[in-house]
């Protein structure tokens, strides 16, 4: 499974998720990541007022952040390599990265008894 970080801008908290006007976009991408976790993968959050040491520690952030600035986060890594900038995921897109979630591929299986086309053989339909 695959670890997914998620570099925020200075919030008040750390998941944005406090004080009386808390933008929508955040509380979903809140429960979304709690929902990822429960899946069982590995998600870490940082947030830029709260841990800019860490925004210096991982190269790829860094260099973003050189070019960039905080204007251009939040910034989510998918085993290391930046995968999205600018907004938050949708579940769908955290779910991919994560391999969790997908759906199994369809599989076609012969009907009983159609052996030689749409009527089992010979006849026409």
């Amino acid at each position: 499974m695959s670890t997914i970080e998620v570099y925020e801008p200075a919030m008040c908290c750390s998941t944005g998720v406090c004080g009386p006007d808390v933008p929508q976009d955040l509380v979903s991408f809140s429960a979304d990541l709690d929902w990822l976790r429960g899946q069982g993968t590995e998600v870490a959050r940082h947030n830029l007022a709260g841990e800019p040491s860490r925004f210096t520690e991982q190269p790829a952030v860094l260099a973003f952040m050189q070019v960039s600035g905080s204007e251009g986060l939040p910034l989510v890594l998918v085993d290391g390599v930046i995968a999205m900038t600018g907004r938050y995921p949708s579940r769908d897109e955290l779910a991919r990265w994560a391999g969790v979630g997908e759906r199994p591929a369809l599989t076609v299986l012969p009907m009983a008894g159609a052996a030689g086309g749409c009527c089992g053989g010979g006849g026409s339909c």
